[in-house]
């Protein structure tokens, strides 16, 4: 039974996992496909929020979840940091991936599809390492004034974060994130469709935290014991800079200590 239940799981991926190595084998397998692949990720999913905070309070259906009504993006801010995220990734991230493809240039796709479990399975731990990291570097980023004012203060730029918002970073902060993101599969043993699926879902976990909206269907009131952050947690730490440091997850603030779940100042 456990077998046969293996080879279904393998064969519902396989078919997809057939047509993206026949139609798109050299575009998926190039260097630059998980970079592409992360600002299109972005792009997109910030792109509906957008419109949500242009419209602002002409759209009630969704303006009457937004956490900080008083402060809305203007077009201007969501430029920059359009700008500001096409910035670094030209002189960061392409430069970082190109000199890595000159080192080792050649990569090579297995035939064979994960498992739906092993999919799901290398996603999840890849998260759970990825939130584990950035939770101990975001506490020392903000602890260290030093770190904070060189590093870590521009994402603090705004207070009342925004979905474009997320990848408005410095280049230190950026190529640590984009190191993790990148190591993490390879240290997991990951399949390279868990790794291009957890560059996705983690994208859209960052835009999500970052939207300005605490919506009644978000995974964070889904999930009990606030095991997820969401974008009610994360707007908290950019007005409560010492609260929820962890980027997905809420059980590292829980065990430190430093989770915050209100507006009203009742926060640990």
């Amino acid at each position: 039974m456990n077998s046969s239940n293996s080879s279904h799981q393998h064969l519902f991926l396989q078919p997809i996992w057939d047509y993206m190595l026949t139609e798109f084998g050299d575009q998926v397998s190039g260097p630059f496909f998980p970079v592409l692949l992360a600002f299109t990720g972005y792009v997109c999913f910030s792109f509906p929020f957008a419109v949500i905070d242009i419209l602002g309070d002409k759209c009630q259906f969704f303006y009457q979840y937004k956490i900080q009504k008083t402060m809305s993006p203007t077009i201007r801010m969501m430029a920059l940091c359009i700008w500001k995220c096409v910035s670094n990734y030209v002189i960061y991230v392409f430069p970082t991936v190109l000199l890595n493809w000159l080192w080792m240039p050649s990569v090579s796709l297995p035939v064979a599809a994960p498992s739906v479990c092993t999919l799901l399975g290398e996603v999840f731990g890849c998260l759970l390492l990825f939130d584990f990291q950035y939770f101990i570097w975001h506490i020392l980023h903000h602890k260290n004034h030093w770190l904070y004012k060189k590093v870590h203060a521009v994402h603090h730029k705004y207070t009342a974060p925004f979905s474009l918002s997320s990848q408005y970073l410095g280049g230190y902060e950026l190529m640590t994130v984009g190191f993790w993101s990148s190591i993490n599969p390879i240290r997991l043993g990951c399949h390279p469709l868990s790794s291009w699926t957890c560059i996705l879902l983690s994208i859209w976990m960052s835009v999500a935290d970052h939207i300005g909206y605490n919506f009644p269907w978000s995974l964070n009131h889904i999930l009990p014991f606030d095991l997820y952050g969401g974008a009610l947690a994360h707007d908290l730490h950019h007005q409560k800079p010492d609260t929820n440091f962890a980027p997905y997850f809420g059980h590292w603030d829980q065990i430190f200590g430093t989770s915050c779940s209100i507006i009203d100042n009742a926060c640990n």
